[in-house]
């Protein structure tokens, strides 16, 4: 793996491993409540960063089709924290086949997304998925927080 991917993956996993963190141990109560209207809850989160990650590393970067249903991420109730962590371990084992396959002159190859009709580099797809887990990461943590402090 060429040295600026071996590093975009270190840092994939580091944030995986703290949405693992972010998640361990609660209750499914926990999971989907929410801090107030039209916020998210901790299994949309989850379940929305292994949709969005899927679908900008392996869909739009990778080439494989990941038939996300967005709108239906933010419909979910019930999971328990084992299942969100599984879905997440199974996202980030899928990136892993697609940053292992990519060469430097990939980086710079364009991709259509079909979600958003647009071209993207797959640089430009793996920098936005990375951004995106971590931000959702930041409210998940904070979430969280308001959720053991209520």
């Amino acid at each position: 793996m060429i040295s600026i991917l071996a590093d975009y993956w270190e840092r994939l996993q580091t944030l995986h491993a703290d949405l693992e963190r972010t998640l361990v141990d609660l209750p499914s109560a926990a999971l989907d409540w929410t801090p107030g209207l039209d916020m998210n809850s901790l299994g949309v989160l989850a379940t929305h960063v292994a949709g969005s990650e899927r679908y900008w590393i392996g869909e739009v970067a990778g080439g494989d089709s990941s038939g996300r249903d967005r709108e239906a991420e933010f419909r979910v109730r019930g999971l328990e924290a084992t299942a969100l962590i599984a879905r997440l371990a199974e996202t980030l084992a899928h990136s892993q086949g697609v940053i292992e396959t990519l060469s430097l002159a990939d980086l710079e190859a364009a991709r259509t997304s079909p979600r958003e009709e647009r071209t993207f580099t797959v640089a430009w797809a793996l920098t936005h998925a990375l951004e995106h887990v971590a931000l959702h990461l930041g409210q998940m943590q904070l979430t969280r927080q308001l959720w053991e402090q209520r």
